[in-house]
């Protein structure tokens, strides 16, 4: 019989592309998880991994099998949260149960971590002491994918304005709220005065960003479609309390969300940007499977 736990690591290595990344997202050693794919070998006989250059690559055989395994450990995880949901619902007497147990594995990125998960996690533990809800930060981007591989149960997510977050037809995505982002400004700069700020307006100053990868950084981009030369992006730092400090240095403007961000301090001003607004919409994913899991809700 197939070796389901190592079905998992195989999709990891898919999804990660290679098996330190996927030793990570799983929580395990790269020895472990190539000891599972060893082990899936042998036990399907055929030959799941090759060598490229100094990477890995799924052979046609273990594609085929990641592909058709996503039914199979999606109706494991629909029998498993309709034997939770019967057990939270009735005790052994028969009678009601708030009982919640398992695990619950998130993925967020950075700001939902400060500005959400910090609060929501430890009133979590205290109502539910028997649930494990380990966390993972990660861009929206990598938390779909770890959602869609089943490395992740539970993924908060941001979309900034018409920036593309692809979600796949068996996740479900539930809106939580929207975030507003304004532009950081030193007190003594001459646009400080205002009270919002058009990219026209915006358009000389240079300014610090999150890396090209990411979804912010491409929303800064898309923030200045129309006039030429802007943003002309000197610092780059994925972390926003970087940014604040940055500008508190007098090196450049920069664009921080209000989910998870420290007080200002007296000698910076914050103020959001129009036409566009710069706002993302904050969401929850997770795969249809799960919808009925207690733990999930």
């Amino acid at each position: 019989m197939i070796d389901l736990e190592a079905v998992v690591a195989l999709r990891a290595v898919a999804t990660n592309g290679s098996v330190a990344a996927a030793a990570d997202a799983l929580g395990f050693t790269p020895s472990a998880v190539s000891q599972q794919i060893k082990r899936l070998e042998r036990g399907t006989r055929v030959a799941l991994l090759e060598r490229a250059g100094r990477g890995v690559v799924l052979t046609d055989a273990a594609r085929q099998l990641v592909t058709s395994s996503a039914t199979v450990l999606a109706d494991l995880e629909r029998i498993e949260a309709d034997l939770h949901l019967a057990s939270s619902a009735t005790g052994a007497d028969g009678a009601a149960a708030r009982r919640i147990t398992g695990e619950v594995r998130i993925g967020a990125f950075s700001t939902a971590v400060r500005g959400l998960l910090v609060d929501v996690l430890p009133r979590l533990r205290a109502e539910h002491p028997e649930l494990r809800v380990p966390m993972r930060e990660s861009e929206p981007w990598e938390t779909i994918a770890l959602v869609a591989s089943g490395q992740r149960d539970l993924g908060i997510v941001h979309r900034w304005g018409g920036v593309a977050l692809a979600m796949p037809e068996h996740l479900i995505e539930t809106p939580l709220f929207t975030d507003v982002a304004d532009v950081i400004l030193r007190r003594e700069h001459p646009l400080a005065s205002r009270t919002e700020l058009t990219p026209a307006d915006l358009a000389e100053e240079e300014w610090v960003a999150t890396f090209d990868s990411t979804i912010c950084r491409q929303w800064l981009r898309r923030l200045f479609d129309g006039v030429s030369n802007a943003p002309r992006i000197v610092h780059e730092s994925m972390e926003f309390e970087n940014h604040l400090e940055l500008v508190r240095a007098g090196l450049g403007v920069a664009l921080v969300p209000r989910l998870g961000r420290s007080p200002l301090p007296d000698d910076l001003v914050a103020i959001p940007t129009v036409q566009p607004a710069s706002v993302r919409g904050v969401a929850a994913v997770h795969r249809r499977s799960q919808a009925d899991s207690p733990a999930l809700q």
